[in-house]
């Protein structure tokens, strides 16, 4: 692949003059233009150590506005990195609508030059591959445009251009010892290059292979797609129909499971039971907590349910004899305004716990195909897809190594009537009745189809879905404690 380029190729200096000046103005106009039709773009720049890619981003910079424009130079991921899914750091950095991000290397960087040096397993290569290509499917399915450029040097370049900046004072910090590994080993990182287009260039975001051996030639050719890409994507958002939205669905299709008709709703306990379970299960989590910081194992559980099930209740007791330091809640509300502005895991992905500790999700991610389904807030094709995305997210999380626990607190109809009729009289819980829940409860039909389907579609073997029946809130409070403990003593007895 990559010895089918002519590396020869170049271009004159007057040549490049005319052709970057001209480039430097289109990309300018481009870029207001990406600001006012909210199109982002990412710009990915991979190739060998002193291919001129920071000549290149420079160029870039100078004809575009800064306050729209940002780039990521990409080292050894920190301490605290480290601590996270290999693309959470990624995600952090993800430009908003309307801005254009340049990864000066990314996370490509885990599938090359790691994977030269033998700093990731040989067999966690294939399953990081696929990790990036759904997470570069997400962003352009959500609208992002995303450009990828390898910038390739032959062999007798690459070693010229490090001994050049090896004797410049002002150069030679930026040799790395890996870059002349790369030079090196040219032809085992060319391999590993070409293994990685093979697997990652893809429809949605492919590989743009630049002969770089000119570096007037690499600029303009760089910069010549970056302006192709940003033209084609304007030019859709002009001329694509507005999204068709289908009327929500009120009756599950007979096919289809009824999953939450399989939950028990008539599970108890006795409140002496209770007491006794509770207090048991509390100690037995206590004691697994520091398991769970010895062993730097991440722990997340998500909580869902119907308004007034008993989800607030349930965090707490599974709170109440814990370390403070190490658990944190995260309670999830209506999206802002930032958070709209970049696809809507990515407000996920940034509370994620670290390793050690436990994280709690009051709502989640499964909004998406919930509310913002029922509502309207989500089209069809954003919430239709989102089954995959989610069943993506959550299988990143496991091969990460976290304990993922899915937790649906489920009540019948009247159980939630005689709730909010009990929390009407209640002058300390009144606050938690609104004009909301008592219209969310008027469309309970649909959120009963939606809620079936998010369970089926989204139950995996990696990441099950508990659906607890919480018509007795002693009962559901001792099963979580149950069910997330088992959880958390299979992960440990893995070890």
């Amino acid at each position: 692949m990559l010895d089918t380029l002519d590396l020869s190729v170049s271009l004159d200096k007057d040549t490049y003059r005319s052709q970057m000046q001209a480039l430097m103005i289109q990309l300018r106009s481009l870029q207001n233009a990406c600001w006012e039709q909210g199109l982002t773009v990412v710009l990915v720049l991979e190739g060998w150590a002193a291919a001129g890619k920071g000549n290149l981003v420079k160029k870039l910079a100078n004809c575009m506005d800064p306050r729209g424009f940002a780039v990521y130079p990409i080292l050894e991921p920190s301490d605290l990195e480290k601590q996270y899914p290999f693309l959470w750091r990624f995600w952090q950095k993800l430009p908003p609508t309307g801005n254009i991000g340049v990864f000066y290397h990314s996370w490509y960087t885990h599938v090359l030059e790691d994977r030269l040096f033998e700093r990731v397993e040989g067999d966690q290569v294939l399953s990081r591959m696929r990790q990036i290509n759904a997470f570069e499917r997400q962003l352009t399915d959500d609208g992002v445009a995303i450009a990828k450029f390898w910038v390739h040097l032959s062999k007798p370049e690459l070693k010229s251009r490090l001994k050049k900046y090896a004797k410049d004072p002002l150069d030679a910090w930026r040799v790395r010892p890996e870059d002349w590994k790369q030079q090196k080993k040219y032809h085992e990182y060319t391999a590993l290059a070409e293994d990685m287009f093979i697997h990652t260039s893809t429809g949605p975001a492919p590989w743009t292979l630049v002969e770089g051996d000119c570096q007037r030639w690499a600029r303009v050719k760089v910069l010549s797609h970056v302006a192709a890409l940003m033209t084609e994507m304007l030019d859709r958002r002009q001329v694509a129909p507005p999204p068709i939205q289908l009327p929500p669905q009120s009756h599950l299709d007979p096919t289809e499971p009824n999953v939450l008709a399989r939950v028990d709703l008539s599970r108890s306990l006795s409140e002496d039971e209770y007491k006794h379970q509770l207090k048991t299960e509390q100690i037995r989590l206590r004691k697994l907590q520091l398991k769970i910081h010895k062993h730097q194992i991440p722990v997340l559980a998500i909580f869902e349910g119907w308004d007034a099930s008993g989800k607030g209740g349930a965090i707490k007791r599974l709170t109440d004899t814990l370390d403070p330091r190490s658990y944190s809640v995260q309670p999830f509300a209506a999206p802002t305004d930032e958070e709209k502005a970049r696809q809507y895991l990515w407000r996920f992905w940034r509370k994620l716990p670290t390793a050690g500790t436990i994280g709690i999700f009051d709502r989640s991610w499964y909004g998406r195909v919930l509310v913002e389904r029922v509502e309207g807030f989500a089209t069809d094709a954003e919430w239709r897809r989102a089954y995959k995305e989610i069943n993506e997210f959550e299988s990143q999380l496991v091969i990460a190594g976290y304990v993922l626990l899915k937790f649906w607190l489920h009540i019948s109809p009247e159980e939630q009537l005689q709730r909010f009729q009990d929390r009407e009289k209640d002058p300390f819980k009144q606050h938690k009745l609104t004009e909301e829940d008592w219209r969310n409860r008027d469309r309970w039909p649909l959120y009963e189809v939606a809620v079936n389907q998010a369970l089926q579609r989204t139950h995996t073997p990696m990441a099950p879905w508990h659906s607890i029946a919480a018509n007795d809130k002693y009962y559901a409070r001792v099963t979580i404690l149950q069910t997330f403990s088992n959880a958390v003593e299979q992960a440990l007895d893995s070890l």
